[in-house]
C-alpha cells in the first residue's frame, strides 16, 4: 500500500489542471508554516551570537515550529492513508484550528523562553500541548473504525507522540518557573526524554516503516510488521525509564533507558537497511533520511556516554548542547527534509510528467547536501580549532539551506505546469527508479549523488584546512604533548585539594612522559581540577576520588578549580617539564574552557558583551515588595531557609541564575522582638556547599556556620538579645562571592518602646558582579571591586518602574541594610527629610516620647558592609521622591527608586 494513493486523495476535489486543485492547495497551505519556522530558524541561526538567548529560540523554532507543523501535517494525511478513510469537513476545519492554536503556542513558547517572561511561556506550553494532545486523540478516533488495518500500529506510534509533548511541554512550563541547579537538570533531560525520542522521535520511527519503501519505489521486507509492533513497546518503555531516572537522579536508570531505545531502533532499522539493500537510495531524499537515523543512534550512543561517565545528573545538562545539535541537526533536520523533497512533489501533483519535474528540483545537488551536512556537522562535534568549528557550521548551514528555496521553486513549478500543461511535453523522460526507466538510467543516477558526495568530502575538507591554515598555532594549544616524542613512561601524581590549596600544587615531568593525576577532595567544599587542555576531574564532594589522564606532555599547562572564585583564592595547578622555569600557558585557552564549556559548573566566565540594567521592565514585571510587616506575635520563632540557586530578574529584561534563600535574593526578612528565640532550619537544595551566619545571634560559629553539602541541613537556634537590623548571610568560602550571588538578608529586631508609624519599608543594598552568560557572579570583578550595579532588593531600577506609595502626612520608616560585600551607602530621600535616625543599636536622632520632635534633622543615613539602621520622615506634598545612595556614581549605577506620595 502506498501512503499516498488514499481515499482523500483519490476523490475529485479540484477544478482540474488549469490549477491547483483543493488538495494541492491544501498541501501547499499546510507547508507554508513548515517553511516560515525553517526560514525564521536560519535567520536566528545567523544572529544567535549577538541575541542573548536567541540559541533557545532556535532549537523551539526548529523542533517545535518546523517539526511540530510537519508532524501535526503529515501523522493526519497519513492517518487517512492508511486507514483509508476520508476526513469529514468536520474534521477537516478542526485540524486547521489546530495548525493555528500550534503557531500561536509555539510563538508564545518562543517569546517567553527568551524574554523570560514566565507567563507567556507557561501559556504556550499550555496551547501546544493541548493542541497535541487534541490532535493525539482526533487521530485515534479517525482509525477507530479500521482496527483490522495490519498499519495499525503506525498510528499507535502517533497517538502515544502526541500524548508525550503535553508532559513534555509540563516539565518546559516548569523549567522555566526556575529551579535549583539540580531539579534544573533533572526537568531539562525529561523535558528532552519525552520531546526528542517521545514526540518527535516515536513519529519519525512510525511514519519511516511505511514511508521508508515507497520512497525506494519498492515494497515492505516480509515480517516488518510484526517487529514494528513489538518494538513500540520498548520504545515506550524506555522513554518511562529515561524520564523516571531522569527525575529520581539516578544515571544507571536513563542509561538502561537510552540503552533500550538504542536496541528497539536497531531492531526496527534492520528491515528497513534489507529494504535498501534490495533498492539502494538514489536520491537526496533517501540519503537524507537514512543519514538521519544513523545520527540517531550516534546521538543516543553519546548522550548514553555522558550519562554513564557523569556521576550527578546536574552535570549532565552541562554537556547537553552537542547532544542536542546531533538529535536537531543530524537526526531531525536531515530526516524532516528528506521526506518533504520527497512528499511535496508528490502532493502537488500535476500529472507524472510535472511530479517528475518537482522532484527533479527538490532533489537537485543531493549528494552534496547530504555529505557536507552530516560530515561538517561530525567535524563541530569533535575537539577541533575553533576555527575550523567556524567554518565547518557554516558549511552545515549551506547544506541545510538549499532545501527550503529548492521546495519553494518546486510549489512555483508545479503551479505554472498546472496553468500550461502543454508544457510538460517538453520535460525530461522518466528519472531512475521510475516506470519506464532502464538500467543504464538507474546506474547514471546512482552516480550522481556519490559524485555529489565527493564535492560535499572536498569541501568539508577544504574548510578544515582554511581554519587551520587561518590559526596554525590553535591546532597544537590544546595538546599538551607540544609535538613531542613519548617516552612511554608514566608518571602518576596524588593530588589533593583542601583548603582552597592544591597539595601539590605543581607536577613536573620530562617532556614526553604521560602524566596521570589522582586527584582526592579532602575539604568540606567541593571542589574539581579542570586543565586548560580541557581534561577535568568533575566536581568532588569530601572524600571523593577522580583520575585525571593529561596525556603526553611536551609544555607547561595550568589549571585551576573551576568553582566561582575558588581560582582566584588561589587553587591553582601547574605542570612542569624539567628545564622550563615558567608557565607557558597557551593564549586563550584557559579562558576560552572557564568561560565556555565550564563557566556552567562556576568557573570564571569570560567578559560579555556590556549588560543593560537601565532599559525597560516589561509590563507584567512584579517588583520586590518592600513592604515590612510588623513583628509576629509569641516569642519563638521557627523557619525553614533552603539555600536554591533560581533565575531571577537582576535588571530589565535581564536574568542570572542566583544563589537564594529561599528562591529570593535578598534572602526573606525575619522579625522579632528583644529576648524572642528563634529557630532556623537551613536546607541546602542547591549544587554547591552553602551555610549561614546571623549577626543578630551571639554564639561560637563552628557547629551553626559550618558549610552544608548539597541535600545536608542543620538547625541554627539564638536569642535576640539586642535590637537593631543585622545581618544573615553565606558563610562559605569564598564569602564575598556566596554574598554577592544573592545569599544574604536581613533580621530586623525592633527596639524595645518602637513608636508606631503608618509604613513600614526594608530596604537592602547589594551589588551585582555579574558574569558571562547566565552567570551568578564573577570573582574577578568583585576583588577589583568594578560591580556591574548596585541595587535596591537585588533589581536594578525596580523601584523606579514601579514606585513605593505613601500619602501625604503619612510617617513613613525605612529599614536599610547595607549586605555589600564590599560597598558603602548613604541613603537618601530627595525633598524628604529625616526627623528620626537609629543606626547600630543606637538612636541618633528622636523626639522624647510625648513630646514633638526634635528641631534637628538628618539628610542621610551612612551604613558600612553589614550596617543597618533605620530613618523616618514624612512627606509635605504630593510629588515623585527619589530615593538614592547619595554615593552618586553607585545611585547612578542602579541603587536608587521613587516614592510616589499622593
Amino acid at each position: 500500500m502506498s501512503l499516498l494513493t488514499t481515499p482523500d486523495t483519490a476523490r475529485p476535489d479540484g477544478p482540474g489542471p488549469q490549477g491547483f486543485s483543493q488538495r494541492a492547495r491544501w498541501h501547499v497551505r499546510s507547508f507554508l508554516p513548515v517553511l516560515g519556522w525553517l526560514v525564521a530558524a536560519f535567520v536566528v541561526s545567523i544572529v544567535h551570537r549577538f541575541v542573548p538567548g536567541s540559541r533557545w529560540m532556535l532549537v523551539h523554532f526548529l523542533l517545535l515550529g518546523a517539526v511540530g507543523n510537519a508532524i501535526v501535517t503529515w501523522t493526519w494525511h497519513f492517518t487517512g492513508a492508511l486507514v483509508r478513510r476520508p476526513a469529514s469537513a468536520t474534521e477537516g476545519r478542526h485540524q486547521v484550528v489546530r495548525q493555528i492554536l500550534l503557531n500561536l503556542g509555539v510563538l508564545g513558547v518562543s517569546a517567553g523562553v527568551v524574554g523570560g517572561t514566565l507567563r507567556a511561556t507557561v501559556a504556550g506550553a499550555v496551547v501546544v500541548g493541548s493542541v497535541l494532545a487534541w490532535h493525539g486523540v482526533a487521530l485515534a478516533l479517525r482509525a477507530r473504525n479500521a482496527l483490522s488495518n495490519r498499519f495499525r500500529r503506525t498510528i499507535g506510534y502517533y497517538t502515544a507522540a502526541c500524548l508525550m509533548l503535553p508532559v513534555g511541554a509540563t516539565l518546559g512550563a516548569l523549567m522555566a518557573a526556575g529551579r535549583t541547579d539540580e531539579w534544573q537538570s533533572r526537568l531539562v533531560l525529561a523535558h528532552l526524554t519525552l520531546n526528542l525520542l517521545g514526540f518527535v522521535g516515536l513519529t519519525i520511527l512510525g511514519t519511516l516503516v511505511t514511508l521508508w519503501p515507497t520512497m525506494l519505489r519498492t515494497t515492505l521486507q516480509e515480517g516488518s510488521e510484526r517487529t514494528f509492533a513489538a518494538v513500540l513497546p520498548l520504545l515506550l518503555g524506555a522513554i518511562l525509564l529515561g524520564v523516571g531516572g531522569a527525575l529520581l537522579g539516578l544515571t544507571w536508570v536513563i542509561a538502561a533507558g537510552l540503552v533500550l531505545y538504542a536496541a528497539a531502533v536497531v531492531d526496527l532499522a534492520v528491515p528497513l537497511a534489507r529494504t535498501a539493500r534490495r533498492k539502494p537510495p538514489a536520491d537526496f531524499s533517501t540519503w537524507s533520511v537514512a543519514a538521519g537515523v544513523l545520527w540517531l543512534l550516534a546521538a543516543l550512543a553519546q548522550l548514553t556516554w555522558i550519562v554513564v561517565t557523569t556521576p550527578r545528573v546536574a552535570r549532565i545538562h552541562d554537556q547537553l548542547g552537542l547532544v542536542v545539535s546531533a538529535f536537531a541537526v543530524g537526526f531531525v533536520a536531515q530526516v524532516l527534509f528528506g521526506a518533504l523533497s520527497y512528499l511535496l512533489p508528490v502532493m502537488l501533483g500535476g500529472g507524472p510528467a510535472a511530479v517528475r519535474e518537482t522532484t527533479r528540483i527538490t532533489q537537485r545537488f543531493g549528494g552534496f547536501r547530504v555529505a557536507v551536512t552530516s560530515l561538517g556537522l561530525l567535524v563541530c562535534l569533535l575537539p577541533v580549532p575553533s576555527l575550523v568549528r567556524v567554518t565547518c557550521s557554516l558549511l552545515v548551514l549551506v547544506g541545510l539551506c538549499f532545501t527550503p528555496p529548492l521546495l519553494v521553486r518546486a510549489v512555483v513549478v508545479a503551479r505554472r505546469l498546472r496553468q500550461h500543461p502543454e508544457r510538460t511535453r517538453d520535460l525530461p523522460g522518466p528519472a531512475a527508479g521510475r516506470p519506464g526507466a532502464g538500467p543504464a538510467a538507474g546506474a547514471a543516477a546512482r552516480r550522481r549523488p556519490l559524485g555529489g558526495m565527493v564535492v560535499g568530502l572536498a569541501a568539508v575538507l577544504l574548510a578544515i584546512a582554511g581554519g587551520v591554515a587561518a590559526d596554525p598555532a590553535a591546532v597544537f594549544r590544546s595538546d599538551a604533548a607540544g609535538g613531542v616524542t613519548p617516552t612511554g613512561r608514566t608518571v602518576t601524581v596524588q593530588v589533593t585539594a583542601k583548603g582552597m590549596r592544591f597539595t601539590p600544587d605543581t607536577a613536573t615531568v620530562d617532556p614526553g612522559d604521560r602524566l596521570v593525576l589522582q586527584v582526592t577532595n579532602a575539604d568540606a567544599d567541593v571542589h574539581d581540577l579542570t586543565l586548560e587542555t580541557g581534561q577535568q576531574s568533575g566536581r568532588l564532594a569530601q572524600g571523593q576520588s577522580a583520575t585525571v589522564d593529561v596525556g603526553v606532555v611536551g609544555r607547561s599547562i595550568e589549571g585551576w578549580c573551576s568553582i566561582v572564585g575558588h581560582r582566584q583564592m588561589g587553587m591553582v595547578f601547574h605542570v612542569r617539564t624539567t628545564g622550563s622555569d615558567q608557565v607557558v600557558a597557551a593564549p586563550g585557552v584557559a579562558g576560552a574552557m572557564a568561560g565556555g564549556g565550564h563557566a556552567s559548573h562556576g568557573g570564571t566566565a569570560q567578559p560579555g558583551a556590556p549588560v543593560d540594567l537601565h532599559g525597560t521592565f516589561p509590563a507584567d514585571f512584579q517588583a520586590r515588595d518592600a513592604t515590612l510587616p510588623p513583628a509576629p506575635a509569641g516569642t519563638l520563632h521557627r523557619l525553614t531557609l533552603r539555600a536554591q540557586e533560581v533565575d531571577l530578574p537582576v535588571g530589565p529584561g535581564v536574568t542570572r541564575r542566583r544563589w537564594t534563600f529561599n528562591g529570593q535574593a535578598p534572602g526573606p526578612a525575619i522579625r522579632g522582638k528583644v529576648g524572642d528565640r528563634f529557630e532556623i532550619t537551613l536546607v541546602n537544595e542547591g549544587t554547591l556547599g552553602h551555610s549561614i551566619d546571623f549577626h543578630a545571634g551571639a554564639l561560637a560559629p563552628d557547629k551553626p556556620m559550618r558549610t552544608l553539602q548539597p541535600g545536608q541541613s542543620l538547625t541554627y537556634t539564638f536569642t535576640a538579645t539586642r535590637s537593631g537590623i543585622w545581618m544573615y548571610h553565606c558563610s562559605t568560602m569564598p564569602m564575598s562571592v556566596h554574598i554577592a550571588a544573592g545569599m544574604a538578608g536581613a533580621v530586623i529586631i525592633d527596639p524595645p518602646g518602637l513608636p508606631k508609624v503608618d509604613k513600614e519599608y526594608l530596604v537592602v543594598q547589594s551589588e551585582l558582579y555579574l558574569g558571562a552568560g547566565s552567570e551568578p557572579v564573577d570573582a574577578a570583578k568583585i576583588a577589583a571591586r568594578t560591580p556591574d550595579a548596585v541595587v535596591f532588593n537585588g533589581v536594578s531600577g525596580q523601584y523606579d518602574a514601579r514606585p513605593l506609595t505613601a500619602r501625604v502626612g503619612e510617617r513613613v520608616r525605612f529599614w536599610v541594610l547595607d549586605v555589600g560585600p564590599d560597598l558603602s551607602t548613604t541613603f537618601h530621600v530627595v525633598g524628604g527629610q529625616f526627623d528620626r535616625a537609629f543606626k547600630e543599636g543606637a538612636w541618633l536622632l528622636r523626639a522624647a516620647p510625648g513630646e514633638p520632635d526634635a528641631p534637628g534633622g538628618s539628610q542621610a543615613l551612612d551604613l558600612g558592609a553589614a550596617q543597618g539602621g533605620f530613618v523616618e520622615l514624612t512627606f509635605p506634598e504630593a510629588g515623585r521622591y527619589p530615593f538614592v545612595n547619595h554615593m552618586m556614581s553607585l545611585a547612578e549605577s542602579g541603587a536608587h527608586g521613587i516614592v510616589q506620595v499622593r
